[in-house]
């Protein structure tokens, strides 16, 4: 374990992003903020910082406690952070209501195809 890490390396070895550089984009692009401030992809992590990451549709609120900048396996990686309670809830409920949503998508009729269209066609027209 090293006692400097850059911010963008640790997302990447923490397994938030697939790559440096896309860790570093989403930083630039104000999506992580260390104890509610942005930062620099540059920035020196401490532990006991407090990170919030917007990830797509989801925010984690995570606190570092492992300053290890090795890309680990997944269940290691989870490890180097803990994910406030409030934060996991708040994320489990919104993909839960994304399901939900798709659903309803799913269900909703659809433009009748080609068939379907012959068919009315031939209803309407003969009388």
């Amino acid at each position: 374990m090293s006692e400097k890490v850059r911010i963008d390396k640790w997302l990447w070895a923490a397994r938030f992003f697939k790559t440096r550089g896309l860790a570093r984009e989403a930083i630039k692009g104000g999506k992580v903020q260390v104890d509610g401030h942005r930062v620099k992809p540059g920035r020196t992590l401490a532990e006991g910082d407090q990170l919030t990451i917007r990830r797509g549709d989801d925010e984690y609120v995570v606190t570092v406690t492992d300053l290890g900048d090795r890309r680990v396996s997944a269940t290691l990686a989870q490890e180097k952070y803990v994910e406030d309670a409030d934060s996991a809830a708040r994320r489990e409920a919104a993909a839960a209501q994304r399901k939900l949503d798709q659903q309803a998508r799913a269900e909703r009729p659809r433009r009748p195809d080609k068939r379907q269209r012959r068919q009315i066609v031939r209803f309407t027209k003969n009388p």
